[in-house]
């Protein structure tokens, strides 16, 4: 009876004190802090029963731009491994998490610390960053998550990752991961017959956020909405991608869930092509709930468009 007054104590004080980690489930071990979606999927892929996953952001929010909400504050405060994509892509609200009590232990050069962007090769750093290119990313595009290989190589670092964190459940890591790269390499094999089809296929875009699935793919994007990245588009502008999106035969204009259709449906008219919702990450749209459902439905919709012109 003691015990058990004494357990339930125990939980109170810890609602009570900021900072303080809450009692787990019992079969949570490891908490992880993921910043998006396809992080939080991959990490619970890899981590299994043993590993708390939260995802910071949901599929259908620009990662760009999310508010250092209390909320979130109290969940990195519990982590024990932070899993983003990096690359600056969450400069406006990470660095103010990681100063608000998070453990010493996911700050940057810690084994806890993961940036995707880190561990990958990246497409398009600019050679000139200031405020007159728009939103541009020093480092290169942040958006890694389109990129099949890319996947495979972070499931690697991750599961390497948590075998330092939690040494007692590395066996079990490693066991998850070998079953993860067996799924994903078989359904990596299709995709790749799949895509092969798409090569050359022209394309609009809203914003710079497609590279790594177009280098993928063979896809060829010939315009951009945005007449600078984050930068809506003018008249002036939709009119030069009216004229390039004619004389290119484009064949769709490919929107992210959280994207604005300023300008889309205008060009759509004018140009006489789809307005193409892709899910662009984990819960990106209905029945996308995996990695594996995010490849699958793109290609798919992709599929499609192919097939319709």
């Amino acid at each position: 009876m003691q015990l058990k007054r004494l357990a339930r104590a125990l939980c109170v004080i810890a609602l009570a004190v900021p900072g303080m980690v809450k009692p787990s489930p019992a079969s949570a071990e490891v908490q992880i802090f993921a910043c998006e979606p396809e992080w939080a999927a991959l990490a619970s892929e890899i981590g299994g029963d043993v590993a708390h996953v939260y995802s910071a952001t949901h599929g259908r929010q620009d990662p760009h731009y999310i508010r250092a909400r209390p909320s979130l504050i109290a969940q990195v405060r519990q982590a024990d491994l932070l899993f983003c994509s990096g690359a600056g892509l969450e400069e406006g609200w990470l660095p103010v998490l990681l100063q608000r009590g998070a453990r010493v232990t996911i700050q940057r050069d810690q084994p806890g610390h993961l940036m995707a962007s880190e561990h990958v090769r990246m497409l398009n750093p600019p050679s000139l960053v200031d405020r007159s290119q728009g939103h541009v990313h020093a480092e290169g595009n942040p958006h890694v998550q389109l990129l099949p290989e890319n996947i495979a190589f972070l499931a690697t670092e991750l599961a390497r990752r948590l075998t330092v964190i939690d040494p007692d459940n590395a066996e079990m890591y490693r066991r998850q991961l070998s079953i993860f790269q067996e799924r994903w390499k078989d359904a990596t094999a299709n995709w790749m017959e799949r895509k092969s089809h798409l090569e050359g296929m022209p394309v609009v875009v809203r914003h710079e956020a497609w590279a790594y699935l177009f280098e993928w793919t063979g896809i060829k994007q010939v315009a951009s909405i945005e007449r600078l990245p984050g930068v809506p588009p003018t008249a002036n502008h939709l009119q030069l991608v009216l004229e390039l999106a004619r004389n290119a035969g484009a064949v769709a204009i490919l929107r992210a869930p959280y994207e604005p259709s300023e300008g889309m449906e205008w060009l759509s008219d004018k140009a006489g092509i789809p307005i193409v919702d892709l899910p662009f990450t984990v819960g990106g749209q209905e029945g996308v709930d995996d990695l594996f459902d995010l490849f699958e439905v793109t290609i798919t919709l992709l599929e499609e468009v192919r097939d319709q012109y």
